[in-house]
């Protein structure tokens, strides 16, 4: 039975004798039966009594309802302030990933203000939550890096660590390639277990899993900064691998020995100057179509 039907026929003692078994089974019915008791005490007859009650009751529910949408809204602002926090924590917890494509370059700040440039089809993975308390980084190409001062700061690459406290150094890391170029400061490179520390000049290569022997660097910063690839007696597929890099174009070569030496460069601003720069130098003659270059021996 409805609560406001009991009521109404309680105050117009009306009730039958299931009726009130009900109205006694009502969460309100030692409340009424006090109000109705004080309420006996007043003294006016003509004072109209079931309307007093009504009343009541309705400002009871009223102010009952008003706390069941209070407390309802505070719930769902609750839940809303959970579900902000649990998607501002998760997103913070996460990697940050800086992916470049084929001929972009890109420039980016670390969380310490430490500079890091990143050559085409690279990719660099850093924590910034967990910045302050470990500065470490994982590399998938090639990238310089100018490293503020501070704790130590850390590159990961598949071939080995790079570890530095703060100076300017250049990582390329390709298939069978590693490259570690020290330009300022001390870097600390472990390969296979090994630490080797360069200083100022020296560089670290690691070429199809062996150590090769380089000259002293005179550059302040890597060629490729500059928009141009060089090469020091390096094997022409190399040069090809790189090229592609730059220039949105695949290269097929024909009659073509790919692991002879190549020592010369290409700028990254002029295709056809580019490929003149690594055809010429080795007599061999190419066909660009679409984005497709064919290297020939003539």
């Amino acid at each position: 039975m409805e609560k406001d039907f009991l009521i109404q026929k309680w105050l117009d003692n009306n009730l039958n004798a299931e009726e009130l078994e009900a109205f006694k089974k009502l969460k309100d019915y030692n409340a009424l039966i006090k109000l109705n008791q004080n309420i006996q005490h007043f003294k006016a007859p003509e004072y109209p009594t079931s309307k007093a009650l009504t009343s009541v009751l309705q400002h009871i529910n009223t102010h009952k309802k008003a706390r069941t949408n209070w407390l309802q809204m505070a719930t769902r602002v609750a839940a809303v302030f959970l579900i902000c926090f649990g998607v501002y924590y998760y997103t913070t917890t996460l990697d940050t990933t800086i992916t470049t494509v084929v001929a972009q370059k890109n420039n980016i700040e670390l969380p310490d203000n430490s500079s890091v440039s990143i050559n085409a089809l690279s990719s660099l993975v850093y924590n910034k939550r967990k910045w302050h308390k470990n500065r470490e980084v994982s590399l998938k190409g090639e990238a310089f890096f100018k490293v503020a001062k501070g704790s130590t700061f850390n590159v990961n690459t598949t071939f080995g660590m790079v570890t530095v406290f703060g100076t300017e150094f250049n990582v390329k890391q390709r298939d069978n390639y590693f490259e570690v170029i020290c330009y300022e400061g001390i870097v600390g490179v472990t390969y296979n277990s090994q630490l080797t520390k360069l200083k100022a000049g020296d560089s670290f290569l690691i070429l199809e899993g062996k150590l090769i022997a380089k000259e002293k660097e005179n550059n302040n910063t890597p060629s490729w900064i500059n928009n141009l690839s060089t090469f020091k007696s390096l094997p022409y597929k190399q040069v090809i691998a790189e090229f592609e890099r730059q220039y949105n174009y695949t290269i097929h070569s024909q009659n073509i020995d790919t692991e002879q030496l190549f020592t010369g460069s290409f700028t990254h601003n002029n295709i056809d100057i580019a490929l003149k720069s690594i055809t010429l130098p080795l007599k061999i003659s190419y066909r660009k179509t679409d984005h497709t270059i064919t290297l020939k021996r003539e």
